[in-house]
């Protein structure tokens, strides 16, 4: 048996990653509801809509340093450290994608924004309530691994979804847009909120890494 083996067996594992992990997915979930109202809402709101998201990229990136300070004083965590380390750096990348959709939205401030963009932003909500679900699973692991594994599906195949919502949004964009300088910042906030979905779907594998060393 291995030494870290063993030491997993005797020695009491930190709790305080399971609070933490879940406040970085409470954070991300914030984000991305603020995100949807923000592509649903007029021109008036954009500004503090955008504040309240970089507010909360702020809180994520707190909420990682802290998880990074846990995993640097423990000496036994509940899942490898390198397991905690992605998933919070991934989490946090969600957070830093969210954002940075909401900024260019207020950057480029464009004359409507397209049905895609909604629609992705939505895929991103659902994404993050499957986050959430997940990481609040994690302390008790051993019962609801099935869960966690259910949770990971649905983000895969949201991921699938929002590609072909983004594949479909743009060339619909490109046909049906007249305004060269609205298709190039459109196109930009387009490409943004894919890269979120993208970024979700990161956080699903490394759940499912998890899940398949654990489980």
């Amino acid at each position: 048996m291995k030494l870290n083996t063993i030491l997993h067996v005797f020695v009491p594992k930190d709790p305080h990653f399971f609070p933490l992990l879940k406040d970085t997915a409470v954070i991300l979930d914030r984000a991305a509801t603020l995100l949807v109202k923000l592509f649903s809402s007029p021109h008036s709101l954009w500004k503090s809509l955008c504040m309240d998201i970089k507010s909360e990229e702020v809180k994520g990136d707190r909420s990682t340093g802290l998880i990074f300070k846990e995993l640097n004083r423990t000496f036994i965590t509940p899942f490898d450290r390198e397991d905690i380390s992605t998933l919070a750096d991934e989490m946090d990348d969600v957070i830093d994608a969210v954002n940075r959709s909401a900024q260019k939205v207020l950057l480029y401030s464009p004359e409507a924004l397209p049905e895609t963009t909604v629609l992705l932003t939505e895929i991103i909500k659902l994404g993050s309530v499957e986050i959430l679900g997940a990481v609040d699973k994690l302390s008790n692991f051993k019962k609801y691994h099935n869960h966690v594994r259910a949770h990971t599906r649905e983000i895969k195949r949201l991921e699938e979804k929002a590609d072909v919502i983004y594949e479909e949004g743009i060339s619909r964009l490109f046909k049906e847009e007249t305004s060269p300088m609205e298709l190039i910042k459109l196109k930009e906030i387009i490409q943004e909120l894919e890269k979120s979905a993208n970024r979700i779907n990161n956080v699903g594998k490394t759940l499912k890494t998890i899940v398949v060393k654990y489980a």
